[in-house]
């Protein structure tokens, strides 16, 4: 994400809150809980719903600054995680 000329947004660290929240520290020092279950109890795709199981969901890693589920299965827009928003 990118909010001024040549400042990029990103992702340092991600740390799983409970109750599929996850806490996210970006690049700008910025800080942020964004609540996943809503958007995850609201679809109808099961390869979305399998992450309502809570292994699945906290097994979330940060790779290039980005947040990703099982090899990019599931991933959001920064700018939505940013604000907090899904």
């Amino acid at each position: 994400m990118i909010l001024a000329e040549n400042e990029v947004i990103e992702i340092r660290k991600a740390g799983y809150v409970g109750a599929y929240k996850i806490h996210l520290l970006f690049s700008d020092d910025q800080e942020r809980i964004v609540d996943f279950e809503p958007f995850l109890r609201n679809s109808l795709n099961p390869m979305i719903q399998k992450y309502l199981n809570l292994d699945h969901f906290q097994n979330f890693t940060v790779e290039y600054g980005d947040l990703f589920w099982n090899d990019y299965d599931l991933c959001f827009p920064i700018a939505d995680l940013y604000e907090g928003r899904l």
